[in-house]
């Protein structure tokens, strides 16, 4: 549902609202559309905006589902005598 500019600002906290919950909302001036109102998480997608590393880490993905734990197997051997003979 299109917005008339009027309409959208007495309800901005609505149109937010919409938007905030996935539904880009479409403003209108004279029965043209003239803005777009997204989500923030859209708009830095489709704007190609770059996070700082340390944001990132913060609210990134959370790793707890990985398994970081190091193999315990011994290390393979080596054969370097054959390397240092040439």
């Amino acid at each position: 549902m299109p917005w008339q500019v009027q309409e959208a600002k007495q309800r901005l906290s609505e149109v937010l609202r919409a938007a905030e919950g996935g539904q880009p909302q479409v403003i209108t001036r004279h029965g043209q559309d003239v803005a777009v109102v997204i989500d923030i998480a859209s708009y830095r997608r489709l704007a190609g905006v770059q996070v700082e590393l340390a944001d990132f880490l913060r609210h990134g993905p959370s790793f707890d589902d990985l398994d970081l734990r190091r193999p315990k197997d011994r290390p393979r051997e080596a054969d370097i005598a054959s390397v240092t003979d040439r």
